[in-house]
């Protein structure tokens, strides 16, 4: 691979915009990466995955979504991660295959969750089949148990890992097992893999045992915020960074109270970006006008550090 710039600090889990029956959106992403650039100060994005609907989306929505993002991101962007796991291996590995041939700068993989992988073996052969189809570029495993059911320990994961897929630069980590991500930090003294941490609520917790940065969906809206606060963790400052952490804590505590998930994320960012991100696609439903009002007034209600 050529060299290239390490990927830290905060990534944006892309939404998918849709129009209002149900097609995915293309025309608002040149609006929505210039929000994240210039009004959230966020530069990295993970396409297609969790937040963006991505497998519920058809491969061909999947590749138009990629090469938008790619041309809209074009010197805007430091990198663009195409998510590209699927319930099968063929279709994985055209989706690698695309993803390398417009130029992506990582790809990422969840384990296929239907029919699962039991044990390390099974799953990095799974893996391994999908990195080879675009062997220039870095490869990342997409970890989330709660939703995949593959409960296979990341630090055992990485035990050789390199010799079996050469590409493989590190992990969206998006699981609450802070013991299994400190023992996969432990283990990479050479700083040769990037742990992104998944859970944006416990992000201060994984940044102190060692992640490099995160992936996660509040970044789209409060990506700024959260910048704040990597700045304090970094001076260090860590009471200020304690601050931001519980903010982002108490807002997220109250709309999943509410019941929050991908198609309320898709309304929070709407009424904070004013950019039209639609409704989700079956068989998730649109957020209730009631909590789109309620989470609303929580946010706006909310006095960060800085003074806003």
């Amino acid at each position: 691979m050529a060299p290239r710039k390490k990927l830290k600090g905060l990534v944006a889990a892309t939404i998918t915009p849709m129009t209002p029956d149900g097609k995915i959106n293309l025309p608002v992403i040149r609006q929505y990466v210039d929000y994240l650039v210039n009004e959230q100060d966020v530069k990295n994005v993970f396409v297609n995955g969790t937040t963006g609907e991505g497998l519920s989306l058809s491969i061909q929505e999947r590749k138009q979504l990629a090469e938008e993002w790619m041309c809209q991101g074009k010197d805007k962007l430091d990198h663009v991660i195409i998510h590209v796991g699927a319930l099968n291996l063929p279709e994985c590995q055209e989706l690698a295959r695309h993803a390398a041939a417009i130029g992506a700068d990582g790809i990422a993989v969840i384990a296929p969750f239907f029919f699962k992988p039991t044990n390390r073996d099974e799953l990095v052969a799974f893996l391994q089949k999908v990195a080879s189809e675009a062997p220039e570029v870095p490869f990342y495993y997409y970890h989330i148990p709660p939703l995949t059911g593959v409960k296979i320990r990341v630090e055992e994961l990485l035990d050789g890992i390199r010799a079996q897929i050469p590409t493989f630069q590190g992990v969206k980590f998006s699981d609450t097992d802070l013991l299994d991500l400190a023992q996969c930090i432990h283990k990479n003294e050479t700083g040769e893999f990037e742990f992104l941490y998944g859970v944006d609520e416990q992000l201060l917790g994984a940044l102190a045992l060692g992640a490099n940065g995160a992936v996660g969906s509040t970044y789209n809206y409060l990506g700024r915020q959260t910048n704040l606060m990597l700045q304090a963790f970094a001076k260090p400052d860590f009471a200020l960074a304690q601050q931001y952490q519980f903010l982002t804590g108490e807002f997220l505590n109250f709309v999943i109270k509410l019941g929050f998930g991908v198609a309320q994320t898709k309304a929070v960012m709407t009424s904070v970006s004013g950019i039209p991100m639609g409704p989700p696609r079956l068989p998730l439903v649109a957020a209730s006008s009631e909590f789109i009002v309620k989470a609303k007034a929580k946010l706006d209600s909310i006095v960060w550090p800085n003074g806003d």
